[in-house]
């Protein structure tokens, strides 16, 4: 049996299914307080993210929908809030490649993540986003990456699902064994 950890950690899924109730501004702004609170490394805090709020900024929240990819948009054209994470490629001290941007991106949107499952908000991330014409629409600038696009919502019916949606949201929550993932001194031989 694993150890118990933070039920906050322990409540956090990518589910499919959002509500129509809008995110509160109140709380973006605290998710993107706890995203802005990560730690990088160098403290470079190379993460920048897009927000299109459906309820606030119909046309910020379309285009970013329109820059994921279709079996996305399926499902993520009901999630009020829709960001897109960027990374920036470079230190800014020193200009040189930042090869940790990605991973503190990562670190910021976990944040971001379990912020959100406090809230009783539910957070999706995707990879599955059209980069090229995410740097267009959003305006991203050549030195950032497009890491990923992330929906955010209150949790939904997944009966309002397509049926092959409300299937594969109905899976368990599987992880790999923890002795798959984690070993002492080297990987196994």
């Amino acid at each position: 049996m694993p150890p118990a950890i933070q039920p906050v950690l322990a409540a956090r899924h990518s589910p499919l299914a959002f509500a129509a109730q809008p995110v509160t501004p109140t709380d973006r702004a605290a998710l993107l307080e706890a995203a802005r609170w990560a730690a990088s490394s160098f403290n470079e805090q190379p993460w920048r993210l897009v927000y299109g709020d459906r309820h606030e900024d119909p046309a910020a929240h379309q285009r970013i929908l329109d820059v994921l990819l279709p079996g996305n948009q399926r499902w993520a054209a009901r999630a009020p809030l829709l960001l897109v994470s960027c990374a920036l490629r470079t230190f800014t001290r020193t200009g040189h490649d930042n090869l940790h941007a990605w991973h503190d991106v990562g670190a910021a949107v976990a944040q971001l993540s379990v912020e959100a499952t406090g809230r009783g908000l539910v957070v999706h991330q995707m990879g599955g986003i059209d980069r090229a014409a995410a740097r267009h629409a959003l305006s991203v600038p050549d030195d950032f990456d497009i890491v990923a696009g992330i929906a955010v919502g209150h949790p939904g019916d997944p009966a309002a699902l397509d049926p092959d949606l409300a299937a594969r949201q109905a899976q368990p929550r599987q992880r790999r064994p923890a002795e798959s993932v984690f070993f002492a001194g080297r990987f196994p031989a």
